[in-house]
């Protein structure tokens, strides 16, 4: 079975942001959010299918989104 893992998906400007979403979740991708204001895209899928979303007409880029721990407030360590 194929791993699940979260994306960010970076989109050109060029087109809209709302018709790239659609044709992303139509090879695969499960939407989470669509960021109009930066040009990102974030969703679910698997390595296979990214390699596929990769084509598509106005997709800059592809990368893992990562979870980051910032640590309470005053505190040196953020990772």
């Amino acid at each position: 079975m194929a791993n699940i893992e979260l994306w960010i998906v970076t989109v050109s400007s060029d087109q809209s942001i709302n018709e790239i979403a659609n044709r992303l979740s139509a090879e695969g991708l499960t939407i989470r959010d669509v960021l109009e204001e930066i040009g990102c895209i974030t969703g679910s899928a698997d390595n296979v299918t990214v390699e596929r979303l990769k084509e598509i007409k106005g997709v800059v880029d592809i990368t893992p989104d990562i979870q980051i721990d910032m640590g309470p407030p005053g505190n040196e360590k953020t990772w």
